[in-house]
């Protein structure tokens, strides 16, 4: 399911990740057109698979399709399980474009019923009537109070194009809801789309995403006040609107997705839904979050190639499997030849003390002439994955991710290169996906550019 999009001209979109007793559930958007059916509405509908390992899944029927005229679109939700029910909680919008709260319940989180109440609320006075969706339910063990958030936009805000919010819905018996006052206003432009909420080892996480970005912020009480980490954001930008659940005991799963890149486009004309992406989530000593590949997703390798270095420049050298630039002052350059389209790249970067800017060039070709390059910048705490060569644009952003500390100490590089997907873990703790449709090169360049910098323990693997 890594990397998986459903068959014909199908996409994932919005994922929803669920757990309960040892499975795990993912319900996704099935689109169809990247959000153009329907006029616009989406016509998206709830697809689900499920699994015990996250290796073996099983594709199931649609657990909430489309079933009437007024459904313009099932949109996401959550689903939350009391007393031996499943609750499917999500928005519809409807051919005027507003959006209302609906829900459906089930026996074995399966098959649902939409409830003949449908929809249960819709925005109130205050608030947008084209922004009410994305319903997340947790419950307070405190008190036995159900909460609901909800992505909303309050009309009357002081600040122009600020009154993004999450709306605050209570209820005693998941049945009567009362709207209270919001629960978080992050003061971004745009609405917070997509909550998630968890409790984690005893820190309190909530989620929104903020132009397809997922943003998090921590607390140590379940209701707030609520922190925000240096580093706000866990994985790069290309993994929209991700959402979590648990795996285990003590695991937490994210799943995001990858959006499609129209045909011929740069890197910032993308269209909504794509590929499933997952990430096993990371929780740091100091309760703030990063994500890593889950190791039971990583694609299938062969055994490590022999493939042959040239050094490109004086400065690189390999020497027993280990490539060493020292080029405190220009660029240094070295190669491999041979890699496959489909492959597994690792390895372990020593900087130097002038450590520079150093990385990885992949789908490669000529004598550094083009590719895709993973840039590290310690000194700018910054991580892009990007052409070779290309200049900062306004699609850089779409390409990188900032505030990544610890750079300029060893660190480890998992590379993924399938189809046109780029997938890339940092030390364990931070990824980067982006596509890559247009280059096949076969080359691996290594480089850095003033400093010096040791690539160990490299390993190049074809997928199998």
């Amino acid at each position: 399911m890594q990397y998986y999009k459903p068959a014909g001209e199908f996409y994932v979109g919005d994922c929803m990740p669920f757990f309960h007793e040892d499975t795990f559930h993912l319900y996704y958007l099935l689109d169809e057109k990247h959000h153009q059916s329907k006029g616009g509405l989406g016509a998206h509908q709830w697809a689900h698979a499920s699994t015990r390992d996250l290796v073996h899944w099983e594709h199931h029927p649609l657990a909430l399709p489309i079933t009437a005229d007024w459904e313009g679109s099932i949109c996401t939700g959550s689903v939350f399980h009391h007393n031996g029910t499943f609750y499917a909680y999500y928005a519809t919008r409807m051919p005027d474009r507003t959006q209302h709260l609906c829900v459906a319940t089930s026996t074995d989180g399966i098959h649902f019923d939409k409830s003949l109440g449908n929809p249960f609320a819709s925005p109130g006075a205050g608030y947008a009537p084209r922004h009410y969706r994305d319903p997340c339910l947790f419950r307070d063990e405190r008190t036995g109070l159900f909460h609901m958030l909800v992505t909303a936009s309050l009309e009357d805000y002081p600040l122009h194009g600020h009154g993004g919010c999450l709306a605050h819905l209570v209820s005693h018996d998941l049945e009567s809801w009362q709207v209270t006052d919001p629960f978080l206003i992050p003061g971004y432009t745009g609405t917070p789309e997509c909550p998630d909420y968890f409790a984690w080892n005893g820190w309190t996480y909530l989620l929104f995403s903020i132009g397809g970005i997922a943003h998090y912020r921590m607390s140590r009480s379940p209701l707030g006040p609520w922190i925000r980490p240096p580093m706000d954001v866990f994985d790069g930008p290309m993994a929209r609107v991700l959402k979590t659940a648990a795996f285990g005991s003590d695991r937490r799963i994210g799943v995001a997705y990858l959006p499609s890149l129209r045909d011929n486009a740069d890197d910032g004309d993308w269209l909504y839904a794509g590929n499933a992406l997952f990430r096993e989530i990371v929780q740091h000593d100091d309760g703030s979050l990063g994500c890593a590949f889950p190791p039971e997703m990583i694609p299938p390798s062969g055994a490590p190639l022999d493939l042959p270095f040239a050094a490109l420049t004086g400065s690189a050298s390999c020497d027993a499997g280990c490539v060493h630039i020292h080029a405190p002052q220009g660029l240094g350059v070295g190669m491999a030849s041979g890699v496959p389209q489909n492959a597994r790249i690792t390895c372990r970067l020593t900087p130097g003390r002038v450590s520079g800017t150093f990385g990885l060039g992949v789908r490669a070709s000529g004598a550094y002439e083009s590719g895709y390059q993973l840039r590290i910048s310690p000194h700018e705490c910054r991580v892009e994955l990007g052409r070779l060569h290309q200049r900062s644009s306004p699609g850089a952003v779409r390409r990188a991710l900032s505030g990544v500390k610890g750079l300029g100490n060893p660190i480890t590089l998992d590379v993924i290169l399938v189809d046109d997907v780029v997938d890339v873990c940092i030390d364990g703790r931070h990824c980067l996906a982006n596509r890559y449709p247009e280059l096949h090169g076969d080359r691996l360049f290594f480089f850095c550019h003033n400093g010096d910098v040791v690539f160990d323990s490299v390993e190049i693997q074809p997928l199998i």
